[in-house]
């Protein structure tokens, strides 16, 4: 049978009117039933664009409606622990976008109130779930490029101007390229190899767009534990780059192309001793595949796509980027 889960959506963010309430309602059983951002006139007009029942303004309110039984949190980033810890206290189940929080200690109190109050997390990775990643991942696993060796990712892009604001001026609310896509980069590498991050090196830039110390471009390399050395590099000024992933081994490459987007789009090529294949995909919803997932998750099936635990080494591992690039040493991550 469907079960029913309303979900109340904390922050009336781009995400979630782009993507997370359509993702939400293609799920059976599933309605968006709030919305809550501090901004009362936003909440007002959001609710009212996306056919939304109630918007607030308080954590408090929302959390206390009963028809609530998820959060979507996608408020800026320095909000993320006291709003998902809130909601695990008042029993609601918790998909929190990237990243998890701004501190590792902060992380560790999202994953703990969760398990202590027996309700699902889920980190919202939205690239582990897209069907070119998945294909790169399974390649992987099935030797077809023998044994990894090196790694590169291609996330540079150009943000545009409505989704600039905070990640750019705001260095209390967790801004950069950093904290907004090489945490991706981790977590996907992290999918595709099977393989923790040791250590990181980093060096950023402020190449037009970012003020104050927050940087708008970083180029990285972590150390993986199979050994694999990844080159990142993520940008937030680089309007006509294509995006990709390219995973190379003892006995052949893969390469991801324009697959690093929200979009379920682009390709996946092997080259090895038989020459180029291009890999079959069926692309889906990436959002919606996340949300499934969750669902099943909530029944007792499966864990989420990403887990509260899958966030924090994301985020342990951007932090160490963040740190070599301001120290100019290697930095170690957390075992």
């Amino acid at each position: 049978m469907d079960h029913k889960l309303g979900w109340a959506l904390i922050g009336a963010s781009t995400i979630a009117r782009e993507w997370m309430v359509d993702a939400i309602r293609a799920q059976a059983g599933n309605a968006v039933v709030a919305v809550m951002s501090s901004n009362a006139a936003r909440a007002a007009a959001f609710a009212a664009a996306n056919n939304i029942a109630s918007a607030y303004t308080s954590i408090e309110e929302v959390l206390a409606d009963p028809a609530v039984g998820a959060v979507y949190i996608s408020t800026t980033n320095q909000f993320h622990a006291q709003q998902a810890i809130a909601a695990a206290a008042a029993g609601k189940h918790v998909l929190c976008e990237k990243p998890l929080a701004l501190t590792m200690a902060d992380g560790h109190a999202i994953v703990e109130a969760c398990r202590n109050n027996s309700v699902v997390l889920g980190t919202n990775h939205h690239l582990r779930n897209a069907a070119s990643h998945r294909a790169i991942r399974e390649l992987v696993r099935a030797g077809a490029i023998g044994t990894p060796l090196f790694a590169r990712v291609f996330h540079a892009v150009k943000l545009p101007e409505h989704l600039q604001g905070w990640r750019v001026n705001q260095p209390g609310a967790g801004a950069g390229v950093i904290l907004d896509i090489t945490v991706h980069d981790v977590d996907t590498l992290r999918f595709i190899l099977d393989a923790e991050p040791l250590e990181a090196i980093a060096m950023t830039a402020q190449s037009g767009l970012s003020s104050d110390t927050i940087e708008d471009g970083v180029m990285a390399v972590l150390r993986f534990d199979n050994g694999v050395l990844a080159q990142l590099h993520d940008a937030f000024t680089v309007a006509y780059a294509e995006t990709g992933i390219e995973i190379h081994g003892s006995a052949g490459s893969i390469v991801g192309r324009n697959v690093m987007t929200q979009q379920p789009v682009g390709e996946v090529v092997l080259r090895d001793s038989k020459g180029e294949h291009v890999i079959p995909i069926l692309h889906v919803n990436m959002y919606e595949q996340s949300l499934a997932v969750f669902n099943q998750a909530i029944r007792g099936v499966g864990a989420p796509a990403a887990t509260g635990a899958d966030g924090l080494r994301a985020l342990a591992g951007a932090l160490a980027v963040l740190e070599a690039s301001r120290t100019g040493k290697t930095v170690l991550l957390p075992v």
